[in-house]
């Protein structure tokens, strides 16, 4: 007979929710999808966590009860503003915070920059960095969410690869 092949889920778990409603000048909300899909696919890429999705608005205080309810999963807080300075939604900056399960206490939390791809040390940006098109800015959305989640990975102590 075959030995049985055990099916285990991940250990880790991840939610990952954006407070959509907290921007001075509303954001279209496909900004928030793409930072928010960007860092849940680089979670579960980086990790093999199984990670959840909230596709409704989710406030600070949101995120913290639902971090002090869960047993196992981690809740990562996303929040997409203007840089203070900004001039256009080109500087948009995308904050991040991880609370750990059942305390809601910060494991780690930071700043992710909308910025071009990168080339090793260089930012390759083909606009010259003003007047972006809203796919490309999406695009570059996502790159940021994903930054964001390689750095949360990198935080947890999560020693595995993450790809390109």
């Amino acid at each position: 007979p075959e030995p049985k092949k055990e099916t285990k889920q991940s250990e880790l778990l991840f939610s990952v929710g954006a407070d959509r409603n907290s921007s001075y000048g509303q954001l279209p909300f496909s900004y928030y999808d793409a930072v928010v899909q960007g860092c849940a696919s680089r979670l579960h890429a980086g990790s093999s966590a199984a990670v959840d999705v909230s596709d409704r608005d989710v406030s600070r205080g949101e995120a913290i009860k639902k971090a002090k309810s869960e047993t196992k999963s981690y809740t990562v807080w996303l929040n997409l503003t203007l840089d203070s300075m900004a001039r256009s939604y080109d500087d948009l900056v995308l904050e991040y915070t991880v609370y750990a399960p059942e305390t809601a206490k910060i494991v780690t939390s930071g700043r992710a920059y909308l910025r071009g791809r990168r080339a090793g040390p260089i930012v390759v940006d083909p606009t010259g960095g003003r007047g972006t098109s809203g796919l490309y800015r999406e695009e570059l959305l996502k790159r940021t969410g994903e930054e964001a989640g390689d750095r949360i990975i990198k935080a947890l102590h999560l020693d595995v690869q993450v790809p390109n």
